[in-house]
């Protein structure tokens, strides 16, 4: 048995989980609300404050869909009560990011400026401090929107290996290589 699907999810005060007749689990809390189509070989029981999942067979289609659906389910829990909060961070001579509303503009060593537009379920925030790199903020109920536009910031100038220029997350540690030795 899989030993995240066998872990009920529990539902905090000010959720509430309802799960349609089309198997469709929608999470309302303080922040939103959010919904997950769930497969119909998985059945998903609400039972005294726990939300808990089982399979028919232990096939690996169904091992696998068996604890996905379960960290899908606790990630919206969590995401509609605390919400995500990812920070990004330009490293890089003349490396700029500034904001008007949901579009990003961002200086990242390029002949021109990358215009980038947020999804209108994040929250966005840019700092530019003396001394600091500047930074981009995330906020959203949703992780896997949350992470998907991260990756596609971060893929607009990934961190190079040498001198670490690049978009990275905050706190990241990069793999440094030793560039070239001196001749003699």
């Amino acid at each position: 048995m899989s030993r995240i699907g066998k872990k009920p999810v529990e539902i905090i005060n000010g959720v509430t989980i309802t799960i349609s007749t089309e198997n469709v689990v929608t999470v309302k809390g303080p922040k939103g609300e959010l919904k997950q189509a769930i497969d119909r070989d998985i059945k998903v029981e609400i039972k005294d404050g726990l939300v808990e999942f089982s399979r028919p067979t232990d096939q690996i289609r169904h091992r696998a869909m068996h604890g996905l659906y379960r960290s899908l389910i606790n990630n919206m829990v969590k995401g509609v009560t605390e919400g995500y909060i990812k920070t990004l961070e330009l490293v890089g001579v003349g490396y700029k990011a500034a904001n008007q509303g949901n579009i990003l503009d961002l200086a990242l060593g390029y002949s021109h400026n990358i215009i980038f537009e947020i999804p209108s379920e994040l929250k966005i925030t840019t700092s530019q401090e003396k001394g600091q790199n500047p930074m981009i903020k995330l906020e959203s109920i949703d992780k896997q929107l949350l992470g998907q536009v991260c990756a596609k910031i971060r893929s607009l100038r990934k961190p190079e290996p040498y001198k670490g220029k690049g978009v990275k997350f905050a706190g990241e540690v990069l793999r440094r290589k030793a560039g070239k030795s001196a001749g003699k």
